[in-house]
């Protein structure tokens, strides 16, 4: 658990006595998103990162997508500059080939009795859009759970795929979901929002916190109405019969809202994947499902005001978190000055499950 230190404490301006959180690598050992499905054409290959490693997706015109590391066991260039040919890739500059498991099945001016090595295969699979790698021990791959995505496959949702990459370390952009009391920062888009904190919980690998809202100031947006199928008056803005319940499962994020005891009629599953060595830039992926309302078209007629509703919120979201990442470059160590709680568990829970400690930058 993080220790709360007086502004002016030299322990306060040096970090936490236990590994700085924003030099703690994600965890490899998980399945990530490295691309949506829609970017990978038949035939095609993709250059992708996780965490600096460079890897190389591909799509035969038959058979499923898979994962190289992307560089040619030859000369070392990458192997998403070649060609796709059948089942397998070849690299563009000498035109050696390699299959979906890595191994090399051609090298044109060599025999086949003389094959050399080939370059390491990495687990994926194809799942409602994402293609998901798992970049650790690919001997764990098949006891790692495939995530659950939500309400992305259920027909009572319509689902908006968005992302974008964002310039600092993923650990912001959890807290920055977790934390509802930042309601403040989104003033202009939601008006006045006063958040009430009802409990939460932890476990080995998640921290969950839940929130009711009522609405100080403002009208209600009409984005958030498409959220919840109807314009609400100033009286039933602030009902706080609408549960938001956030949650952090190791290594993704989900948020959900329900009006009682029916399903959802927001859920949210989002992952924060490190695209640079020193993951100080990772790339969202997220699900936002939203439930259909009962009138046939409403939804759809308030979609493109949801879109434009969320990717204002998110484009605000994104700017604060990149003003703390580059907070923290500039000290040189986690200055912030923690006293929420759930927060507090949040960032004990990602220090716990993390990969290796980074370097300084």
């Amino acid at each position: 658990m993080d220790q709360l230190q007086p502004l002016s404490s030299k322990a306060g301006r040096t970090g936490d006595p236990e590994r700085d959180l924003r030099r703690v690598g994600m965890h490899p050992d998980h399945w990530y998103p490295l691309a949506w499905s829609r970017e990978l054409k038949p035939g095609g290959m993709l250059a992708v990162r996780f965490a600096g490693d460079p890897i190389v997706l591909v799509r035969p015109e038959q058979g499923p997508v898979f994962a190289l590391e992307d560089r040619c066991a030859h000369r070392q260039v990458p192997l998403s500059r070649g060609v796709v040919e059948g089942c397998a890739i070849r690299c563009g500059y000498h035109g050696w080939a390699y299959d979906l498991s890595g191994r090399c099945t051609d090298v044109p001016y060599l025999g086949k009795g003389r094959l050399p090595n080939g370059v390491r295969a990495y687990p994926c699979r194809e799942v409602e859009g994402l293609i998901l790698v798992f970049p650790g021990d690919s001997a764990k791959a098949e006891e790692v759970p495939l995530p659950r995505l939500g309400s992305v496959a259920d027909p009572r949702y319509k689902t908006r795929r968005f992302g974008r990459e964002v310039a600092c370390h993923y650990s912001f952009m959890h807290e920055n979901l977790m934390d509802m009391n930042h309601q403040f920062l989104h003033r202009k888009q939601m008006g006045k929002m006063v958040p009430r904190y009802m409990g939460g919980g932890q476990g080995e690998d998640w921290v969950e916190a839940r929130y009711t809202f009522s609405r100080a100031a403002g009208k209600q947006p009409l984005g958030e109405a498409a959220i919840f199928g109807q314009r609400r008056g100033p009286g039933e803005s602030a009902a706080e019969k609408d549960l938001m319940t956030i949650r952090t499962e190791y290594p993704y994020q989900t948020l959900r809202i329900q009006t009682g005891d029916d399903a959802p009629v927001m859920d949210l599953w989002i992952a924060y994947v490190p695209v640079d060595a020193q993951q100080r830039r990772n790339r969202t992926f997220g699900l936002l499902s939203i439930k259909r309302p009962k009138i046939p078209g409403l939804l759809k007629a308030g979609w493109p005001l949801l879109v434009l509703f969320t990717e204002r919120i998110f484009k605000e979201d994104r700017e604060i978190v990149e003003m703390e990442q580059a907070a923290h470059d500039a000290q040189g160590a986690d200055w912030n000055q923690e006293v929420f709680p759930v927060i507090r568990s949040l960032r004990s829970l990602l220090r716990s499950r993390g990969g290796e400690t980074l370097g300084a930058v």
